[in-house]
């Protein structure tokens, strides 16, 4: 067993982030969906136990863990949220950024006030014309002296218009992927202005708006890796990403999971209880197989991203993929078990449904991680 097992220490990880979420975010959920209040309290208290540096080395002052120590973090916390862990899971990723590929001028910059979460960061990668080829986008920025000059907009940023931090991949160079760059961006500088926060069917508890950059003046030292780099940091940023919010699925659809065996043993029809009729009970045994199957390959990958294997990428498209497929599908089986109820918002679950609808879309549709996936393959 102890060759599938977490260790000890991760463990305590898992018990750490689950008291937090118990305690912290699953009793304010409802009400941060229902009146799209952004918990920015709430996710600070995160940052006190780490969790907003959660790869972040020690050196620069994070918590140096491995990405399934997150993935673990970010499933505990979506069982509360998974809007909010998502959030999170976001801030982490562009925070390794910066420690990864910058310089230790942007890391002494910046890392100091993200990994207490005085700053918050989004990443910004999507344009409006530009989503699953992201290779194609067009936001521009021209060298001018000691400073880029930079112009255009991004799509969908979590955090748009509320966090302090962006880091931007622009076009520094030729058309397609090696003249991308990587920028570190901030709200207060001249030429930065956001959209009106876009109305989404979920991830209420986090905002979300276009970014717009006109002549925005962006120091020389605040590009993270050398020019050309930025298309392979985003990607390689991805693969963590991926990971984070498959395992936002499995917290989301373990809640669901757990909250619909509670309820078809207490809800009665017929004269006995819905979990006693055996077309409940296979619906119940095969949500959690599903659950678990999903978890173990995300688990999987998040070891191999840790250590770098060669095949990394195309187990974590595999487990993103997975993850977000079947926590879907078992959000909207609990959903059905609780029949009427489960429509209704006076139960968490049509929440969860909200929330876990998008999962298949970001961080690369599952469209695309087939893509990536079958691509692997081909090249063996």
């Amino acid at each position: 067993m102890t060759q599938f097992d977490l260790t000890e220490e991760q463990r305590a990880i898992q018990d750490m982030a689950r008291k937090f979420t118990a305690d912290e975010i699953t009793p304010q959920a409802a009400r941060w969906d229902e009146e799209h209040i952004f918990p920015r309290e709430t996710i600070v208290k995160a940052a006190q136990l780490g969790f907003a540096s959660i790869y972040v080395s020690e050196e620069s002052g994070g918590i140096g863990l491995g990405r399934l120590d997150a993935a673990l973090i970010m499933e505990a916390m979506a069982y509360g949220c998974p809007s909010t862990s998502a959030f999170i899971s976001i801030h982490n990723m562009a925070s390794w950024m910066i420690d990864a590929f910058g310089s230790q001028a942007v890391k002494d910059k910046y890392l100091p006030s993200l990994v207490t979460m005085d700053r918050i960061a989004s990443y910004c990668l999507t344009e409006p014309g530009s989503g699953s080829d992201a290779a194609a986008l067009k936001t521009s920025a021209r060298l001018d002296g000691d400073h880029y000059v930079v112009n255009g907009s991004k799509q969908f940023i979590s955090g748009g218009g509320e966090n302090e931090v962006y880091v931007c991949m622009v076009r520094t160079g030729v058309d397609g992927p090696k003249g991308i760059s990587c920028l570190v961006v901030e709200k207060d500088m001249d030429g930065v202005s956001f959209g009106a926060p876009e109305k989404k069917l979920g991830w209420h508890s986090q905002p979300t708006a276009q970014v717009i950059f006109d002549d925005v003046r962006v120091p020389l030292e605040n590009r993270v890796g050398d020019e050309g780099e930025g298309f392979a940091i985003a990607m390689k940023g991805l693969d963590g990403g991926r990971l984070n919010i498959g395992a936002c699925s499995l917290g989301g659809a373990q809640r669901c999971l757990d909250e619909a065996i509670a309820y078809t043993k207490d809800r009665s029809q017929f004269g006995k209880a819905i979990a006693d009729f055996q077309n409940t009970q296979f619906m119940l045994a095969d949500m959690a197989t599903d659950l678990e199957a999903s978890r173990a390959l995300l688990y999987l990958a998040a070891a191999k991203v840790t250590e770098g294997a060669p095949d990394k990428t195309r187990f974590a498209a595999m487990a993103k993929r997975l993850a977000t497929d079947n926590g879907s599908k078992i959000v909207n089986d609990a959903l059905q078990l609780f029949g009427g109820y489960g429509y209704l918002q006076d139960y968490p679950i049509e929440r969860f449904w909200r929330d876990l609808r998008v999962h298949s879309i970001l961080e690369g549709t599952n469209q695309i991680m087939r893509m990536i996936v079958s691509r692997d393959l081909l090249r063996q």
